[in-house]
């Protein structure tokens, strides 16, 4: 993959990331704003987190890790990719059949994993009618995100990249018919759920048939391939098991104190969206690339695609994480403020939002550092890294509960997830030349720091100077756009000023796509 059509793929995933995220933005405005920070809001929230944890676990956490490597390969060799994508669909829904059936039996025990504060009041029966009607969710989009990998495998993104869109198109026009017919907005929430599963399905199974790869059901079969998948993605799914114990921790943190699911989830969806936009983009593109010049032995090739999507990663993700540290208030209180949710939820949120925008880069380093790992089959190292990174999860988020209450979840987050990444790169250091930091790299990293410090200087500026319209209904939404206009204004221009990237290359880029 030439270097423009590298960057010109991960502009097209992150486009489509970046709509749906925008989306997911009014989604959870339209929520804030009917259910506020209340039961409801909580008892779905957790509802829709369990069929999306294990959906981590099983597809896009444990079996795309080990299965595009392969597919990629086969793909690449001609060696019957159809054959064994057939195969690997087969297994995956046999198993999501079966498992989906037990969790919904054992739904009150879910629930108190997830959120042992809620026993003994009404957010505990309500979650438990709410997790069994979300559940079948996971079988559909663990379905779509094996076909995902299908039609990213072999360079086709936009349709992968848009079923999250169509996702929340859904949600959002859920709620908008249930205020105007008198519906119950957290019923028609939780039922959109699995069709919106089976719509995104059917969205990306008609791409993949374009693509080639028609994927029908068939008896299922343990062929030499699929136990070899399955010995790869073993220690995937332990790590990925590791990853959703470290939500697991959050969310059990936050139950216990009224309202801090809501406020954390709203504070997630702030951060998701650099981290949608840049890390899913990168770890999409990167990680076939990469199985498919590991194949060839291209190792110069390997660390070009390795260096400039650790470089774009942190060109697109430091900025993001320093308006987030700079100005949560206004962006909490502008996006989220009004009806249910008050003044008091701005607060908590946006405390919540700096937090995470600390640990920003490092979430999204990890799909860049991941990839190397999984594009040579390497699942073991990367699960003892992730067990390391639960412990200080757990350490942080537990111990200091008692002293500073929810926010310690968020800390926990964040420092686990800086432990996460130094594993990922010490352990990276004995892969050779592929995975070492050049020389561009080393000399934009700093340059990029330091634009984004200087456009933080402006964003402060910026709210000091328009801060009163900030409090105005009808002016608020201009004055924000116009302080981020200015962050973003600035920080590209400083940046090609001193040299931390060329804007030529992000124009050339879009052309492309």
């Amino acid at each position: 993959m030439k270097p423009i059509r590298l960057v010109t793929g991960f502009l097209t995933v992150g486009v489509w990331t970046l709509l749906s995220r925008v989306l997911g933005f009014v989604r959870d405005i339209l929520i804030a704003a009917f259910l506020g920070a209340g039961p409801v809001a909580e008892a779905f929230l957790i509802a829709f987190a369990l069929p999306n944890m294990f959906r981590r676990f099983f597809a896009e956490g444990a079996f795309n890790m080990a299965f595009v490597p392969m597919f990629s390969k086969k793909v690449e060799g001609d060696d019957d990719a159809l054959g064994f994508a057939r195969d690997a669909f087969a297994g995956l829904a046999t198993v999501l059949i079966v498992f989906s059936a037990l969790a919904i039996l054992a739904m009150p025990w879910l629930v108190v994993a997830m959120a042992g504060g809620f026993i003994g009041d009404a957010r505990f029966d309500l979650a438990v009618l709410y997790g069994r009607i979300a559940f079948p969710y996971i079988l559909f989009i663990s379905l779509a995100a094996l076909l995902s990998g299908v039609l990213n495998a072999v360079g086709r993104f936009v349709a992968a990249a848009a079923a999250p869109v169509l996702l929340n198109m859904l949600f959002i026009g859920a709620m908008t018919l249930a205020v105007r017919i008198g519906w119950d907005v957290g019923d028609a929430l939780i039922w959109t759920v699995p069709f919106a599963g089976m719509a995104q399905l059917a969205l990306v199974w008609i791409a993949a048939r374009r693509a080639g790869y028609q994927l029908t059901p068939r008896r299922p079969r343990l062929t030499p391939e699929l136990k070899r998948l399955a010995v790869i993605a073993a220690p995937a799914a332990l790590a990925g098991g590791v990853m959703q114990v470290n939500l697991l921790i959050g969310r059990q943190v936050a139950s216990f104190f009224d309202g801090a699911i809501a406020w954390l989830s709203y504070a997630d969806r702030l951060y998701q969206l650099p981290l949608g936009v840049v890390g899913i983009a990168v770890g999409v593109v990167l990680l076939p690339d990469l199985s498919r010049r590991l194949r060839a032995d291209d190792t110069e090739g390997g660390a070009h695609t390795f260096n400039r999507a650790a470089e774009f990663s942190l060109a697109l993700t430091v900025p993001a994480a320093v308006a987030l540290m700079v100005i949560p208030v206004p962006l909490v209180s502008v996006l989220f403020e009004r009806g249910a949710f008050a003044s008091d939820d701005t607060a908590a949120t946006a405390l919540a939002v700096a937090v995470y925008g600390l640990g920003l880069p490092a979430f999204v380093m990890q799909k860049t550092l991941q990839p190397l790992y999984f594009a040579r089959e390497d699942t073991r190292r990367p699960f003892h890294y992730a067990v390391v990174s639960m412990l200080v999860n757990a350490a942080v988020a537990i111990g200091l509960a008692p002293v500073i209450g929810y926010i310690a979840a968020a800390f926990g987050t964040t420092l686990a997830g800086w432990a996460m990444v130094w594993l990922l790169w010490r352990g990276s250091r004995n892969m050779g030349d592929a995975a070492l930091l050049d020389a561009r790299f080393k000399r934009r990293l700093w340059r990029i720091v330091l634009a984004a410090l200087l456009m933080g200087g402006l964003l402060w500026g910026a709210v000091l100077l328009v801060g009163p319209w900030l409090g105005v209904p009808t002016l608020r939404y201009a004055a924000l756009a116009l302080i981020v206009g200015i962050g973003i204004a600035g920080y590209f221009g400083i940046g090609h000023l001193v040299g931390a990237f060329r804007l030529g290359e992000f124009k050339a880029a879009m052309r492309r796509g």
